[in-house]
């Protein structure tokens, strides 16, 4: 037995010294701490009944970020800073908050209502700006009020009346900063959160048959609703490398602990196209625990950021002990559920290029909720013209195939063809010998072929190329 977790709550250090490594911070609060407040709606990081606040030393200073703590598992408190909807009394009082819920009529039957006031706080206490309280809340679901009133709340609530702690709060949280790995033995679990590259890739070695965890928001779910016993679980939440953007020159590298929430403004300049994706990849608490290259290494065929990384060129860097190899990100999907990753190897970066000159670049995802569902069909679409024609065509679709997949048919079909509708659509035919869809909940197999086709369509119809455009394209 190693040291046990450390965390504040309320900015008192509460330890952990044998508990199961994958109970969750929401089992934790409701039956060890008996803070009731956090409900369970869904046990999968949908419904933001269950939010809670997390306060963690970033640069030398706190970020506060709201979470979900059903999916959350507690070694993932060590050396930050809790907050629940218990946090917020004043002697006795309602917070700022929860006096705007009530002047408002926010909340009716009251189950969703502690989620929503605490990402009300981590909004308020981020310093966010009033006009993104849509994305701040696009987590919680109510299935009483509206969302009218409780946006109204949100304008009223004023600035964070707490500002004036966060000295303090920084202190206490450098005080209780590991300096040490994390390694927990339960019952025959066993939890390790290595704090250096080195240490992870030591550590994946000598346990190749170990669980990752990233984010946790789709180990989480293995847990809370598979019921698996992981026996050996890894973390790269603490490795300080792995937390890095990194501009290359030509490219951006992001390493394997950055969240999305992270990443979003980075990819949004590369690519404007992936700041209208990652608005609508889960709600924040998801973009505040999920990392990228987490979504990429379980090689789901419904994930949202593949399909659009392997259009921009994405190569993937994989590392095992002291070697690395880095591969296009397309080859390393094989079949459904197997990548290519060797035994004790894991995901270190993903490297994303900047954009080619007269490069055409799209992102599409169709769902059936437009915020927090997953996807149907998801295209990235990259497009390279010279002299007028295609020169070059990256078409990438997810919920099309087993594995992310490219349209090389497709591709074939459009390289050397003028970029026009008439064009297009004579090549969008060949994705019928690049994918064999199957029906299932989200979609048919004959919706999911003809969506695909209208994706492509729709690729040119948004970005058409005139005569004049295209001299100006073949020049620069």
């Amino acid at each position: 037995m190693g040291r046990p977790i450390r965390f504040l709550l309320d900015g008192e250090v509460r330890e952990l010294a044998d508990v199961d490594p994958t109970l969750t911070v929401l089992n934790l609060l409701r039956y060890d701490l008996r803070r009731t407040g956090t409900k369970e709606g869904c046990a999968e990081g949908d419904c933001g009944a269950c939010t809670a606040v997390l306060g963690e030393l970033e640069d030398g200073e706190v970020r506060f970020r709201a979470v979900n703590a059903c999916i959350l598992f507690a070694p993932m408190l060590d050396g930050r800073a809790l907050f629940t909807v218990e946090s917020l009394a004043r002697a006795g009082g309602p917070h700022p908050i929860q006096q705007a819920m009530v002047a408002s009529h926010a909340s009716q039957c009251g189950f969703c209502t502690p989620g929503f006031v605490m990402s009300l706080y981590a909004h308020q206490r981020a310093g966010a700006e009033p006009a993104a309280l849509v994305d701040a809340l696009a987590g919680n679901l109510c299935r009483c009020t509206g969302y009218g009133p409780i946006l109204a709340a949100g304008q009223a609530m004023g600035a964070d009346p707490d500002a004036h702690d966060v000295p303090a709060l920084t202190e206490a949280l450098k005080a209780i900063a590991p300096t040490t790995a994390l390694d927990l033995d339960h019952k025959g679990q066993r939890f390790l959160a290595p704090r250096s590259v080195g240490e992870l890739a030591a550590a994946l070695l000598a346990r190749p048959d170990a669980t990752v965890l990233a984010g946790g928001t789709d180990v989480g779910l293995w847990v809370t609703k598979q019921h698996r016993c992981l026996a050996d679980i890894i973390s790269l939440n603490d490795v300080a490398e792995l937390r890095r953007i990194e501009d290359v020159g030509d490219a951006l590298r992001i390493g394997a602990g950055v969240r999305y929430a992270d990443v979003h403004g980075a990819l949004a300049d590369l690519h404007p196209q992936f700041d209208a994706l990652l608005r609508r990849l889960g709600g924040l608490q998801v973009r505040n625990l999920g990392t990228i290259c987490g979504n990429i290494a379980n090689g789901s065929p419904i994930g949202d950021m593949p399909p659009a990384l392997i259009a921009a060129g994405a190569t993937l860097v994989l590392r095992r002990g002291d070697a690395s190899r880095t591969l296009p990100l397309e080859d390393y999907f094989l079949a459904y559920g197997r990548q290519d990753r060797q035994p004790g190897e894991f995901v270190e970066a993903v490297i994303v290029p900047k954009p080619a000159p007269r490069q055409i670049f799209k992102i599409f995802k169709l769902s059936k909720r437009f915020e927090q569902d997953i996807s149907a069909v998801c295209a990235g679409i990259s497009i390279r013209l010279a002299d007028g024609l295609v020169a070059e065509a990256r078409l990438a679709f997810g919920g099309m195939a087993a594995t992310p997949k490219r349209a090389n048919a497709c591709e074939a079909a459009l390289t050397g063809r003028p970029w026009t509708l008439e064009a297009v659509r004579e090549a969008a035919e060949a994705l019928a010998e690049d994918f064999e869809p199957i029906s299932d909940m989200r979609a048919s197999a004959s919706y999911r072929l003809q969506a695909a086709k209208n994706l492509l369509l729709r690729a040119v119809i948004d970005e058409p190329v005139s005569v004049r455009g295209i001299e100006a394209l073949a020049h620069g």
